[in-house]
């Protein structure tokens, strides 16, 4: 996935906040289509006004539901009413790390101190079932780590990340939670939900009320791995959901490190395949604050273009684009593809294969993968 540094920033007015609001939250559109859709029609408003036909195009027979205004007020009343607050990816407290990624979250819902996020930051996290060599590890690790500067962030989950938030709440740390901000889960961490509004951050990009369902997992983790210049795994199983952070920062180039264990521990059977895939073997805080500080001054690539000046692309014409569908179609299957290959194997413009994709996944007909692949539904 490529990184990308954003360029010109300023905040949303609140007009635009609830337009915003309203496309992040509408039927079909992820964060992807969410860029796509305002560097094309130039502002939250004018996509949402073209949703209805370029999912027709697409090919759906039912409109999409998108929230209406009064559903967008009552949302963002809800969280300012828990001291809380949307940032949008053009505005200048968003983290650049973050900011950096395709599918970086259009709005982040906040909770705590969002200050904490001018801070360079890294994740640390691990088995949910962790042993307590391995919570006091990740205690220590996430303390140095805080008290060196750093936010520590991680996911609120039973075992290595609540041992991380612990261990930094008095130096900073933030948690990236699967449903809304407002959702206490674990249920046992209720304490440490109150905790980290009080002295840390708590972040989502789901709606308040949200409760965590497997399939939002995954998508929490790219945005731990996002938010970080490093991920540190501290325990983790070979099927464990800490790998697939690991995997998600090598994809978003972060720096990947790992805390050896006993090999006839199941828990540490992930750390150690990471340490010999190439991951930094990590003994104390120190080895990770020394190889992130040799690329603390590395940039983050080429920047976003400006959502708020962008000239709108030439229209293709009908006849080409219809002709395009067919041949994008043929070209997916249920296999995710790299979208390059698609334009590759369609001999097509990229602009044309954007606007096919755009129009297929607001019908419902196709799926983006991370790294930049989509398939069919």
């Amino acid at each position: 996935m490529p990184i990308q540094a954003p360029t010109a920033r300023r905040p949303l007015t609140a007009a635009e906040r609830l337009d915003w609001l309203r496309l992040t939250r509408a039927e079909n559109v992820g964060p992807i289509t969410f860029h796509r859709l305002v560097e094309r029609f130039g502002t939250a408003t004018a996509a949402l006004a073209a949703l209805p036909d370029l999912a027709r195009r697409g090919g759906r027979a039912k409109p999409l539901r998108v929230p209406s205004r009064v559903e967008a007020e009552r949302e963002l009343a809800g969280l300012e009413k828990r001291g809380g607050r949307f940032l949008a990816t053009c505005e200048p407290d968003y983290p650049e790390a973050l900011a950096a990624l395709d599918d970086a979250p259009p709005l982040l819902a906040l909770l705590g101190h969002p200050t904490l996020l001018k801070r360079p930051a890294v994740a640390v996290v691990g088995a949910r079932n962790a042993s307590i060599a391995g919570r006091r590890m990740a205690e220590r690790l996430a303390r140095d780590l805080s008290d060196a500067g750093y936010l520590v962030v991680s996911g609120m989950a039973r075992g290595i990340d609540t041992a991380a938030h612990v261990g930094a709440l008095d130096g900073g740390t933030a948690a990236v939670v699967a449903g809304g901000v407002d959702i206490v889960y674990p249920p046992e961490n209720e304490g440490l939900h109150r905790d980290l509004v009080e002295r840390g951050l708590l972040l989502a990009e789901s709606p308040l009320g949200t409760e965590p369902q497997a399939r939002h997992f995954p998508r929490r983790n790219r945005l731990i791995s996002g938010l970080s210049l490093g991920v540190v795994v501290v325990e983790a199983a070979l099927k464990s959901g800490s790998l697939i952070t690991a995997r998600l920062a090598l994809e978003q180039g972060r720096e990947v490190f790992a805390v050896p264990g006993s090999p006839v521990d199941p828990r540490a059977q992930g750390c150690n395949r990471l340490i010999k895939e190439g991951a930094g073997l990590v003994e104390s805080a120190d080895d990770v604050v020394d190889a992130l500080r040799r690329i603390a001054t590395r940039p983050f690539g080429e920047g976003r273009r400006d959502l708020f000046d962008l000239p709108p692309p030439a229209p293709a014409d009908d006849r080409e684009l219809e002709r395009a569908r067919a041949l994008v179609l043929e070209a997916l299957s249920p296999t995710p593809v790299l979208v390059d290959e698609v334009v590759r194997g369609c001999q097509l413009s990229a602009g044309v294969v954007l606007t096919v994709l755009l129009e297929l996944e607001l019908a419902g007909r196709v799926q983006r993968h991370p790294g930049g692949q989509i398939s069919l539904i």
